[in-house]
């Protein structure tokens, strides 16, 4: 089924581009901004796509069948570029990885009509502000996320590659985090003592 998916795409790339693959990834704590920023310039890292804001929508069944296994459905608008993204069930240790099925579409808001014909809904809105680079080598992306929570950098590649540019980077295995933003922002409230809503700028 996917290969016959895969051959649609590849016929109408003009308008979807898909992208299957194993996302590996790491979050840590960015208290510094331009420190490490200067930190990824020194480490031969420039701006891949340019800073851009975020609004991330995850999806879901009424009652809820994604959840509960571990799954996701996410529509991402960022400027003017639109995608919808599935993850599979993570596997979290020293990093997390999980599957990442990703294609890109021209509107947005047939991709939301889309979703809900199938039975899905807009359950959490996280909204950020993102930035990319990459190295000359470019085995992996290093994102730079302003979020209401605070700044996080989000280091993806091979497992190998994460530990090599956090070395480099002065970031200790202690400091990665593998939660999700909806999961570090239920934390945040918690600790705030307020209700969860959406994680958005007000």
């Amino acid at each position: 089924m996917l290969h016959h998916a895969q051959n649609f795409f590849h016929g109408h790339n003009s308008r979807l581009s898909l992208v299957k693959g194993l996302e590996i990834e790491v979050k840590v704590a960015v208290p510094n901004f331009r420190q490490f920023r200067r930190k990824l310039r020194e480490a031969g890292f420039r701006v891949k796509h340019r800073r851009v804001f975020e609004r991330n929508t995850i999806f879901e069944t009424e009652p809820p069948s994604l959840r509960p296994s571990g799954c996701l459905v996410r529509v991402r608008e960022a400027g003017s570029r639109f995608t919808i993204t599935y993850k599979g069930p993570a596997t979290v240790g020293k990093h997390k990885s999980r599957e990442e099925v990703e294609f890109s579409v021209s509107d947005a808001e047939a991709a939301y009509t889309f979703l809900v014909r199938l039975g899905y809904h807009p359950h959490f809105v996280y909204e950020k502000y993102r930035t990319e680079y990459s190295d000359a080598a470019s085995e992996g992306v290093i994102t730079l996320d302003e979020t209401p929570l605070g700044i996080y950098a989000e280091l993806e590649g091979s497992e190998k590659w994460i530990d090599s540019c956090a070395k480099i980077l002065g970031i200790a295995d202690k400091e990665y985090i593998t939660a999700s933003y909806g999961a570090l922002y239920l934390t945040w409230c918690e600790r705030e003592g307020i209700d969860p809503g959406h994680m958005k700028f007000r």
